[in-house]
């Protein structure tokens, strides 16, 4: 998707200025030419008579190609984003106990389910993708790939229990990361996407993860998911119903993303969750590159003079 618009030279355009001045001595030209044709009145079987507004036209068409020629060579480029040749996006779920609350339509768990198989469709293919899923526990339930199905499949069979290591996820999925880059001799460009509901209750200190994976160029894209009124229901043993309140942890996620040098998005349904990895999906893993355009308005140049050499042909006989 096209980000900007610009030229890499943009001084060049200045030589368009001479434009205006070259139609003004064609014009003063075809002032003069027009007085001897009238001083001519006595040779009237000698001199043709004037082709009036014909025989503009070619000249009116290469001037304008000359201009399409002079903004070819100031080279028009725009800005678009291009997957980054071995890039990676591991993705980090809670998989807590509070994603079975249903502030998020129909569950916070079913939501992210769906949310992540969307953005699995909108990422590049080339990009290999992986996903980690945590409670109080952290495990990698699919390996960097470019196997979308496979990564897809292990993220449906996620279910929510436990509690929150968020600080170990980060870590594990740093680690996997840079392993990666290791194994390919230099830095591969990485992502980390992280959906989070609750406060990390054990483990690292989830901030100061996300501070050494900004030093590795590791940016994590901190979600959080839910709502303050966010209320997890439970059976005691005794048959009656506790309700808990579970509130995503907003503060600590902003931190994260700041630190890291990612960004952080609010998701408070199930619809701004699949709009956050929509937007993920065609940024990560990319980066910006300026695609020169120079091409088009050479090609508008040629067709401006096969035209009116063609209409100066037509019309006069001749192309000039």
């Amino acid at each position: 998707m096209p980000l900007a618009f610009g030229f890499g030279q943009p001084l060049l355009l200045l030589l368009l200025l001479l434009l205006p001045i070259a139609a003004w001595g064609y014009w003063q030209a075809e002032r003069r030419r027009g007085s001897r044709l009238a001083s001519a009145a006595v040779l009237p079987s000698v001199v043709p008579r004037p082709s009036g507004w014909r025989r503009h036209v070619g000249p009116a068409a290469y001037g304008l190609a000359i201009a399409a020629l002079l903004v070819a060579l100031a080279r028009p480029e725009h800005q678009t984003r291009v997957p980054v040749e071995q890039a990676s996006v591991l993705l980090v779920t809670d998989r807590s106990g509070s994603m079975r609350a249903r502030d998020v339509s129909p569950t916070r768990m079913d939501a992210a389910k769906a949310a992540a198989t969307q953005f699995l469709d909108e990422v590049p293919d080339q990009i290999r993708v992986g996903a980690i899923a945590f409670n109080h526990r952290v495990r990698l339930v699919s390996p960097l790939t470019t196997d979308r199905e496979r990564v897809a499949r292990a993220i449906d069979r996620l279910t929510g229990r436990g509690s929150t290591a968020e600080g170990d996820a980060l870590a594990v999925a740093v680690r996997t990361l840079r392993q990666q880059s290791l194994a390919f001799g230099s830095q591969v460009p990485s992502a980390i996407i992280l959906l989070s509901d609750g406060e990390s209750v054990k483990g690292r200190d989830p901030a100061a993860v996300a501070r050494a994976a900004g030093r590795y160029e590791i940016p994590i894209h901190a979600i959080a998911l839910g709502t303050d009124d966010g209320v997890l229901e439970s059976r005691a043993s005794d048959g009656s119903v506790k309700r808990e309140r579970v509130p995503p942890d907003r503060r600590t996620l902003r931190e994260i993303a700041d630190r890291s040098g990612g960004t952080y998005s609010d998701a408070p349904s199930a619809a701004a969750l699949r709009q956050v990895y929509e937007e993920l999906g065609s940024a990560v893993a990319t980066e910006e590159q300026d695609e020169e355009l120079a091409v088009f308005p050479v090609g508008i140049a040629l067709l401006l003079v096969l035209g009116g050499a063609g209409a100066s042909l037509l019309l006069l006989g001749r192309v000039l």
